[in-house]
């Protein structure tokens, strides 16, 4: 069933600069989508208690729209999913330029843990082409990256356990997330790892959507005095409601939900 969703997850998600997006109405490219499932290691764990959707964004920069979003969570071949993101602008510069920007990640559960197997992501402009792919080995715990990496971190980088891509720390923030709760988690991609801290707010806050209103628990990241990250998240909602870039106090991106459903 299709359900209304929360006016207004990006730093986390991709590259800012690259945001961008799909029409509510239309399915996710698949280009990276594909090379992560073609680049995927056959790694077995167990089947984690996850439910496909499709969910659907409007993203604004500094308070101005600025492109759409989808994102969508797929079951795979069990036991393993794969999480997408695809952003194209659609106002101004951003849409001139004919600027969008795809991730993925293919993953199973180890535990209670969402574990990367294959990362891809391309950005897309009329004149560019980027693409890196991730290959995360639990077997040897090391992940290693191809394409255009930059050359600073080529890799390639130790893994230890609970290590996440963005996208998956996005929907483990969703699982974890309890009033006043501080919650830990490590950042790996592109040759780069990052300790990633959020803040679950003490209260939770009201969010009214038409004739719905949700309770969202307001989780930040702040990465240093300049910069943070902000996601509220729902109960029984199964993506981000909202997830907010500030830069020196001043809100720069956001990522708006606006619709979402379940997949069978």
């Amino acid at each position: 069933m299709r359900r209304p969703l929360l006016p207004a997850a990006l730093a986390l998600l991709l590259p800012l600069v690259a945001m961008a997006q799909t029409p509510p109405q239309a399915a996710p490219s698949q280009e990276a989508a594909s090379v992560a499932t073609a680049a995927q290691a056959d790694v077995p764990a167990p089947e984690p208690a996850l439910q496909p959707f499709v969910a659907n964004y409007l993203v604004y920069k500094a308070g101005k729209p600025l492109g759409e979003a989808t994102m969508q969570l797929v079951r795979q071949q069990p036991p393993r999913w794969r999480v997408d993101l695809v952003m194209r602008g659609t106002r101004g510069l951003f849409g001139l330029a004919g600027i969008n920007a795809e991730q993925s990640t293919v993953f199973d559960v180890a535990g209670e843990t969402y574990r990367p197997l294959t990362q891809a992501t391309v950005n897309k402009s009329i004149f560019t082409r980027k693409q890196t792919i991730g290959f995360y080995d639990w077997r040897s715990n090391a992940a290693r990256w191809e394409g255009e990496v930059d050359e600073d971190h080529p890799g390639p980088v130790a893994l230890e356990a609970g290590d996440m891509t963005g996208l998956l720390i996005n929907l483990a923030v969703i699982r974890d997330a309890e009033p006043g709760k501080t919650l830990h988690y490590r950042f790996v991609d592109d040759g780069r790892t990052r300790d990633h801290t959020y803040v679950v707010a003490g209260q939770v806050d009201s969010i009214t959507v038409g004739n719905l209103s949700y309770k969202a628990m307001k989780a930040t990241r702040a990465k240093d005095a300049n910069e943070e990250t902000v996601i509220w998240v729902a109960r029984n909602v199964p993506t981000p409601i909202r997830i907010l870039q500030r830069e020196n106090g001043e809100d720069t991106y956001d990522l708006r939900l606006v619709e979402y459903r379940g997949v069978d």
